[in-house]
């Protein structure tokens, strides 16, 4: 229920009580009266006028096994329907004021038809040739080119004479996609604000690239903002031609809402079968293969800087990285709250030549340019899977990887953001030792933590001048420069040290165990220092 309601936007419906996480495969409507609905089923409250009936329906929907009920604003948030949705099994689901009951049914209907049957994809197909007819029919209402783009940006559609354009919607055209020197006059001119904003028309005045007049219409629908549509303004539009547009953008709004539904549930089928993968590196059921191509492959965490916990909104970030650079079915699946991409290894060529999409080399390109507006993007490749077997272990080298990026330890570098186990191989064995060191409330004993307690009663120095004792090899003169101490001082503290509890330093198992312990001190302290 919820992925079926993540697929279709905030902007139509919201989860209000999950239920009990039944499966949907059918959507009906019910007039009061009627039975509600089967096992399976989501039941549209059509006709539900108050929190009385709003619980009725609930209570049938339970008897007859349904999986879910709509109910409108405000019925949907009212006390009696959540203590009746707490001790019922059905989902309660709010459907955003101004949407018509007629449009949620097409549009969840696309989405389960989409679910149930994942191998083509006639549905997304057919989404985007209505699309151009929406283009065409925009383009003889303004009697001027047109096109029709979503949020990011992304061309969708376009239509219209060709002789009356300009040279930035040809670029754009081409490209799938508004060129950044457009971009920037956009919002320069506040166009992006407006449009996230209003549902107002307003026209752009002409820009870069000899760029001429635009007519900007915004595509809307239960308040969010899904795309818009374009027209070149050579000439003024008339009043009655805006008019006829904005009819038309909220046609092309459902067009939007049904082609990321099944987008989403597409993805969401794909990211299922790669997270059984990366689990147990077996398929998910259903499924003939974990992967859909070919090993070797690499499992790689797809990251930022600054992560804002929000899964959904990093997949959408990398997804439309993925298909602005021509990987039109990305292997992507969010995994304990990270996400992750199983990308293909091809053996290393001799000659220069494109890198396919979907590889490691194809994405070390993409990083290296999207990096330059991001800074803040990286990834981080798990070593390789020659089977489907491996495929977890690889997953769990990139999740590694990527927390120690993310926590400052290991840096990305200046150029494409990758990191490579095989590059940080150290790192992460130093983490693992870490981690082992710290299980528990202290340390297993050893000399460490009487020289802690001294320090600490003490004012002294004791595990500072250890850990660069022995990051020194034991080397007196590079440990006091190290120290910012004299060497008779070093000499000094280290004979305290031997009064204070006996270290036999000569020891190399005895040396590795106090320099992981001390390590594990540092991590648990949140930095470098000891003191």
């Amino acid at each position: 229920m919820t992925d079926l309601v993540d697929s279709l936007g905030p902007g139509l419906l919201r989860v209000v009580a999950p239920g009990d996480g039944a499966q949907v495969n059918d959507v009906v409507l019910v007039e009061p009266g009627e039975a509600a609905g089967r096992p399976g089923e989501l039941v549209l409250g059509v006709g539900v006028t108050g929190p009385a009936s709003a619980v009725a329906l609930l209570e049938e929907a339970d008897a007859a096994g349904a999986g879910g009920v709509v109910l409108k604003a405000p019925a949907a948030e009212a006390p009696e329907v959540a203590a009746a949705a707490a001790r019922l099994r059905p989902a309660v689901v709010e459907l955003r004021p101004g949407t018509s009951w007629a449009h949620v049914v097409w549009l969840v209907r696309g989405a389960i038809d989409r679910a149930s049957a994942p191998s083509p994809a006639p549905g997304v197909q057919g989404v985007h040739n209505d699309l151009f007819s929406l283009a065409d029919a925009a383009a003889e209402i303004a009697a001027a080119p047109v096109t029709v783009e979503d949020a990011q940006s992304r061309v969708l559609a376009y239509a219209g004479p060709q002789d009356a354009t300009d040279p930035a919607r040809v670029s754009t055209i081409v490209g799938r996609r508004v060129p950044p020197q457009v971009i920037a006059h956009l919002r320069a001119c506040g166009v992006f604000r407006r449009l996230a904003r209003s549902s107002e028309p307003f026209l752009v005045p002409a820009g870069p690239d000899a760029m001429l007049p635009r007519l900007v219409v915004p595509v809307r629908a239960g308040g969010e903002w899904l795309g818009s549509i374009w027209v070149v303004a050579r000439t003024p539009i008339p009043p009655d031609r805006v008019r006829r547009l904005a009819d038309l953008a909220s046609v092309v709004a459902l067009h939007l809402l049904r082609l990321r539904a099944e987008a989403g549930v597409a993805r969401r089928l794909s990211a299922g079968q790669l997270r059984a993968a990366l689990r147990d590196g077996t398929p998910a059921a259903g499924s003939d293969a974990p992967v859909p191509v070919p090993p070797p492959w690499r499992v790689v965490a797809l990251g930022t800087r600054d992560e804002t916990g929000d899964v959904r909104r990093r997949l959408d970030l990398w997804d439309a990285i993925n298909h602005r650079f021509g990987w039109h079915q990305p292997l992507v699946a969010d995994l304990d709250g990270a996400l992750f991409a199983v990308l293909t290894e091809p053996p290393p060529s001799p000659r220069h030549t494109a890198a396919e999409a979907g590889s490691l080399p194809w994405l070390r390109q993409v990083l290296a340019e999207v990096r330059s507006h991001d800074r803040g993007l990286y990834a981080a490749a798990g070593g390789p899977a020659r089977s489907a077997a491996e495929l977890p272990r690889s997953q769990a080298e990139a999740a590694e990887l990527s927390t120690l990026i993310a926590s400052g330890v290991l840096d990305p570098g200046p150029a494409d953001g990758t990191v490579l186990i095989e590059d940080a191989w150290d790192a992460v064995v130093v983490e693992r030792a870490r981690k082992a060191a710290r299980i528990g409330s202290g340390l297993l004993g050893g000399p460490l933590p009487r020289l802690r307690e001294h320090d600490e009663t003490h004012g002294t120095s004791f595990l500072p001048t250890l850990a660069a004792w022995l990051d020194h090899f034991g080397d007196p003169k590079g440990t006091a420069q190290a120290l910012r101490v004299h060497p008779n001082t070093l000499r000094y503290r280290l004979r305290r040290m031997a009064e204070v509890v006996p270290v036999d330093l000569s020891s190399p198992q005895v040396r590795l165990a106090l320099r992981i312990q001390l390590s594990a001190l540092q991590a648990r302290s949140g930095g470098t220092d000891l003191v």
